[in-house]
């Protein structure tokens, strides 16, 4: 029964990877799971968020291992301040991230402005899992001045709510900000 299980689970992975839906990274990076499934969908919402109706709260267990054990301390840190954080957004697929990059280009009006808000799914740190938006802006700020302490970072100056997952964080602190995704 495990031969065959594990026969299947290897028929699978090498079919997703004929597909281009399987990476494997052969070097062990710091804060990415050695095979990452890049098609594997969040959830498209959540429950509203109890502090602030404009934000759901989704459910975080399609974050990779690490990063929802990482998650889940730093709620708890949290809580135990007072303070409830929602996970507005967390894990998307590539294709979650392609129609969230087309709403942008639409919203904004071109691509290049849009993608100081939304990257293309090759470049977003949602689809490969280690990238968190966190609601309202007052958790969000707790996150900012406790995250690092559990591996978590703001990245950019212009998204107080986005936040990654690095273990390296724990000992190196949080790199400086980008302006923006695109760095500028």
């Amino acid at each position: 029964m495990l031969l065959a299980s594990l026969l299947g689970a290897l028929s699978a992975l090498t079919a997703l990877g004929a597909m281009g839906r399987v990476v494997l990274v052969w070097e062990r990076v710091v804060g990415r799971p050695q095979a990452i499934v890049e098609e594997m969908p969040g959830p498209e919402t959540g429950p509203v968020c109890p502090l602030d109706a404009r934000y759901v709260d989704e459910q975080p267990e399609r974050l990779p291992p690490d990063t929802l054990a990482a998650w889940q301390r730093l709620r708890a840190a949290a809580g135990e301040d007072g303070v409830q954080l929602c996970l507005n957004d967390g894990k998307r697929s590539r294709d979650q991230q392609a129609r969230q990059f087309a709403e942008a280009v639409e919203r904004f009006g071109d691509a290049e402005l849009a993608s100081r808000y939304v990257l293309q799914p090759d470049e977003s740190m949602h689809v490969v899992g280690i990238a968190v938006d966190v609601q309202p802006l007052a958790s969000a700020a707790w996150v900012e001045r406790n995250g690092s302490a559990f591996g978590w970072c703001r990245r950019y100056e212009n998204e107080p709510w986005h936040f990654e997952y690095d273990p390296a964080y724990l000992t190196s602190g949080c790199p400086a900000l980008l302006p923006s995704a695109t760095g500028s």
